[in-house]
């Protein structure tokens, strides 16, 4: 499968068909936390523009969180309390843009048994081939973190590596202008 901007339902449906299919013992699909839609992830629910830049961050969440906020989820795709969030959005007031404009997806498209689990680098590498390569196509890519980065390498996909949002030892204001730089050249 190879994403097209524009690419339409078909391509849509074939990414959706891979993170389907992509499973490994111990870690939990979107189905299995009871999130399942019409999305490679549910992200996409607000930051799906299929001909946005990509944003590429570590993983969605753990499978307990996902459990706890099934609600908020199946309706907003992210919870707007975690810190990812609130320096995306910071960001995107920054670059002056909203999360429509954006295309966001994951390295890992499984949620780990718990929380901050350490995903290996062979499941990392076995998501990213099975799914996130294909939602790229030839759109620029930014890649929060050391994860997004080293997968991007590994598959030879060019992309402005930043900080992730979650990242400690950096302020929010700090991790937010990096995210808007990067989205909006010159934004200070």
């Amino acid at each position: 499968i190879a994403f097209r901007a524009g690419g339409g339902a078909d391509t849509q449906a074939r990414l959706i068909a891979a993170r389907r299919g992509f499973a490994l013992p111990g870690d939990a699909s979107y189905a299995d936390v009871g999130v399942e839609g019409s999305y490679v992830t549910p992200y996409q629910l607000s930051c799906g523009n299929p001909a946005g830049p990509v944003l590429i961050s570590y993983n969605w969440l753990d499978a307990p969180t996902a459990r706890a906020n099934r609600r908020t989820l199946a309706r907003q795709g992210y919870l707007p309390g975690m810190l990812f969030n609130r320096v995306l959005d910071r960001a995107l007031e920054l670059a002056g843009l909203d999360r429509g404009a954006l295309y966001l997806s994951h390295v890992y498209h499984l949620l780990p048994a718990t929380r901050s689990a350490a995903v290996p680098r062979r499941d990392m590498e076995a998501s990213f081939d099975a799914i996130t390569r294909h939602e790229i196509a030839d759109r620029p890519v930014i890649a929060l973190g050391t994860a997004a980065a080293r997968s991007c390498a590994r598959f030879k996909v060019p992309c402005q590596a930043i900080s992730h949002p979650s990242a400690r030892g950096l302020s929010i204001a700090t991790k937010a202008r990096q995210i808007a730089q990067a989205l909006r050249p010159g934004v200070a």
